[in-house]
């Protein structure tokens, strides 16, 4: 069982619907989102002191900033997107003679540059600004509310400002769901194969959240990006001098490179890892079940 369908099948217009619940689901590792991000902003800062920040913008509400409105209007919007257009492009590729595990690479590819530019730009920056923005109420300023700031960057920076640093998300969740789908794919492969399944059989729910696991973990080998997306949309005030003033993703990549080297680049990667997992086992294997239920009851 995977996200194809059997090729030759309809458009199945429930996948927004499922993709859309299941991304709202993965948005319980909002924490993981707001330690990673916190980490690849302050590149100096490990584990310990970035769990110690974060708790320090009010405690347990901190691991969960930029969750209201910004991830859930992202989730559910590009879970959508990502399901439906995965989809499609994954059966249109076994369709071709394709296996499973290089359909789900270019199927998690295309579902991952269509979500990001059709709905992820503003979420992304809006989450990104709400964790790494200068927490004004420390000097005795009342901070703006979140729409404040968003209606602040639009009147300055336009469409442009609140879509900042667009083009490394689309590189992200390019790479991001490219991965995900294809090793999840071809970790379910080699579980059949061991267990003298033919193509196609279904696996067992462990084996199934295991080779989403594997596919997660895999996954987060594009780091990298994640931290030249965070640095584009970061709304901190601590800017070093020689920080590029228009911010490309080739030369952020270089000023992130010479400021802190490669362990810079990846900074943050333990608790994206655990995100990632999660993430792909709701939207790989739990997806799956969904979509496999919304079939046997007649919705197409």
């Amino acid at each position: 069982m995977g996200v194809a369908r059997e090729p030759g099948a309809g458009v199945s217009w429930s996948n927004i619907a499922v993709g859309g619940i299941m991304n709202m689901v993965t948005t319980l590792g909002q924490p993981l989102e707001v330690l990673k991000t916190q980490m690849a902003a302050n590149r100096s800062q490990g584990m310990p002191q970035a769990i110690a920040t974060v708790w320090s913008r009010g405690g347990v509400a901190g691991f969960y900033q930029g969750l209201i409105p910004w991830a859930w209007i992202e989730a559910s919007t590009k879970g959508a997107v990502l399901l439906f257009a995965a989809s499609e492009i994954e059966k249109v590729a076994i369709g071709g003679g394709l296996g499973p595990a290089a359909a789900g690479l270019l199927g998690g590819m295309g579902g991952g540059i269509a979500q990001a530019y059709a709905t992820m730009g503003f979420c992304t920056t809006m989450k990104t600004v709400e964790i790494t923005r200068h927490k004004q109420a420390a000097s005795g300023v009342k901070p703006m509310s979140t729409w404040a700031v968003f209606g602040d960057i639009y009147r300055r920076e336009g469409i442009r400002g609140i879509n900042k640093g667009v083009n490394a998300v689309a590189v992200r969740q390019c790479t991001n769901w490219g991965s995900r789908m294809g090793f999840a794919r071809l970790a379910e492969n080699t579980i059949r194969s061991m267990r003298g399944k033919k193509e196609g059989e279904p696996l067992g729910a462990l084996d199934k959240i295991a080779s989403s696991t594997i596919g997660g973990a895999l996954a987060t080998w594009n780091q990298p990006i994640e931290v030249v997306r965070v640095e584009m949309q970061s709304a901190s005030k601590n800017i070093a001098a020689d920080r590029p003033a228009k911010l490309t993703v080739l030369n952020t990549l270089q000023y992130i490179y010479k400021k802190n080297g490669i362990k810079g680049l990846y900074r943050g990667v333990t608790p994206r890892i655990g995100l990632g997992i999660w993430q792909t086992v709701c939207m790989v294997s739990f997806a799956d079940y969904v979509k496999a239920w919304v079939k046997g009851s007649g919705h197409k």
